[in-house]
């Protein structure tokens, strides 16, 4: 009885952790490369998220949502919540979501042509 109560106090003690899969939102073979200007940069955790504005095909502006690593990561990672500014051009290439309707990505790299800065695979 007293090997279960301490058995079931460690256990209890050590965080659960789940996480979703990214293939169940996004196609890991999708990889577009969208060129836009930065609306709004969510620097937080679980996730951050980027806001853009980018021309489709036919020059219409659309919103894309970016989906990113969570700011702990970003931060050790040397990207801070000031690091991306409204009104910032980037290259962004990402795993496309699987609602075309909702254009999403998840950040596989972006680069920013103005001054250099880049994170993951941008090319």
């Amino acid at each position: 009885m007293k090997r279960t109560l301490i058995a079931l106090m460690v256990i209890s003690a050590v965080p659960a952790v789940a996480h979703h899969s990214a293939t169940a939102a996004y196609f890991a073979d999708k990889k577009p490369t969208v060129k836009g200007t930065v609306v709004k940069f969510l620097f937080r955790n679980p996730h951050s998220f980027l806001e853009i504005d980018a021309p489709d095909s036919n020059g219409k502006m659309i919103r894309w949502t970016v989906e990113w690593a969570g700011a702990g990561q970003l931060g050790h990672e040397g990207v801070l919540k000031d690091t991306l500014k409204p009104g910032d051009h980037v290259v962004i290439v990402g795993n496309l979501g699987r609602n075309p309707d909702e254009h999403t990505l998840r950040m596989i790299g972006i680069s920013r042509p103005s001054d250099g800065f880049s994170w993951g695979v941008s090319k």
